[in-house]
C-alpha cells in the first residue's frame, strides 16, 4: 500500500479485508486521526486516517481513500490509505530493523523495513498505529 508516496506493508495475516471508498460517519471528540466509523456488513468499524497518524498532510478532497480492514484485540479497524497494491511474498532474510536514519515519526509506527529493488517498504505496526492510550488528547 502507498501513503504519501511511501510504500508500506502490513503482515497479510493481520488483514481482514480491503475496501474501496466508504461512507464514514465522524465521531465527536475523537482524536483527529480517527476519521470516524463505517458499517462493514453490520459491524461498526473505527476508521483511522493513517496519513494523519503518520503526521502527513490531509488527503486532497478529490482523492478517495482505500480501507485496509485489520483486526486488533478482537475489534475491526479500517486503516485509510492512499492506495493498495499487490500482496508481496518477502524473504525473512531480507527483513531489517528500522535504520537510525528512518524518520522518527515512521519509526514510532514501524516494525522494520524491507529494501526492495527501487524502493523502501516500511512494515507498519498495527498495534502501534492503534494505540491512542498514551496521548493526552485521545478521547
Amino acid at each position: 500500500m502507498s501513503i504519501g508516496g511511501q510504500l508500506f506493508g502490513i503482515p497479510v495475516l493481520k488483514v481482514q479485508d480491503v475496501l474501496g471508498s466508504q461512507t464514514i460517519t465522524r465521531v465527536p471528540l475523537a482524536p483527529v486521526e480517527v476519521a470516524g466509523s463505517l458499517n462493514l456488513r453490520g459491524r461498526i468499524v473505527t476508521a483511522v486516517d493513517v496519513r494523519l497518524r503518520l503526521g502527513l498532510p490531509k488527503r486532497e478532497n478529490d482523492k478517495a481513500a482505500m480501507s485496509v480492514v485489520v483486526e486488533h484485540e478482537g475489534e475491526l479497524y479500517s486503516l485509510l490509505v492512499d492506495s493498495v497494491g499487490e500482496v508481496l511474498s518477502l524473504e525473512t532474510r531480507d527483513y531489517q530493523r528500522n535504520p537510525p536514519t528512518l524518520n522518527p515519526r515512521l519509526r514510532e509506527f514501524s516494525d522494520g523495513i524491507y529494501r526492495l529493488n527501487d524502493s523502501l517498504l516500511v512494515v507498519l505496526s498495527v498495534s502501534s498505529l492503534l494505540n491512542f492510550g498514551n496521548r493526552a488528547d485521545a478521547a
